[in-house]
């Protein structure tokens, strides 16, 4: 794959983690640069593991399902990608609301938004991707998409988390279809 799909892989999945990350903005406006930093680190730190994780489970498997892994690439990117979307657009009183910076919930939060990103993983596996360079790009991405959305949180109000999460979705879709129809 190319740096440009890695990147584009990246902030897709990021997109959660970055509507999660405008919230805290939204609800923490004042709060100090070192709590910015360990939401970014949270958010980004899953982000890297758990397409790791995922590839080792997805290695286990790839000898049963190499025949079929581009149908499954495509199925857990487009189901992952929908979930996405159908999560945008419910109604603002089904959607979590953050009630504080504490550990448990950041890890709560960073273990949700990242579950996406094993799905990922798995997929790297049936492809033979280099997970270390992937996860590298996911990590970093999704650790400065972060630290950019609570400030955004803090100064734009709520007007991009929807879209966001949308256009996450739809980049993961897309990139499922370009794997389908090209690998």
């Amino acid at each position: 794959m190319s740096v440009l799909t890695f990147v584009l892989i990246a902030i897709g999945l990021a997109m959660d983690a970055f509507a999660v990350s405008i919230q805290y903005g939204l609800s923490c406006c004042d709060m100090a640069l070192k709590n910015k930093l360990r939401i970014a680190a949270f958010f980004g730190g899953f982000q890297a593991a758990m397409p790791i994780l995922g590839w080792l489970v997805g290695s286990s498997l790839r000898s049963f399902i190499s025949s079929i892994d581009h149908w499954v690439a495509l199925i857990i990117l487009t189901g992952v990608g929908g979930k996405m979307i159908y999560e945008a657009l419910q109604p603002a009183e089904n959607r979590s609301v953050l009630d504080s910076l504490a550990l448990k919930t950041l890890f709560m939060l960073a273990l949700a938004t990242s579950i996406d990103a094993l799905a990922v993983g798995v997929t790297f596996a049936f492809l033979d991707l280099d997970v270390l360079t992937a996860s590298s790009f996911i990590g970093i991405i999704t650790f400065a998409l972060s630290l950019i959305a609570v400030n955004i949180g803090c100064q734009m109000g709520p007007l991009f988390e929807r879209k966001a999460e949308i256009a996450g979705g739809v980049i993961l879709i897309l990139i499922g279809l370009k794997i389908f129809l090209f690998y």
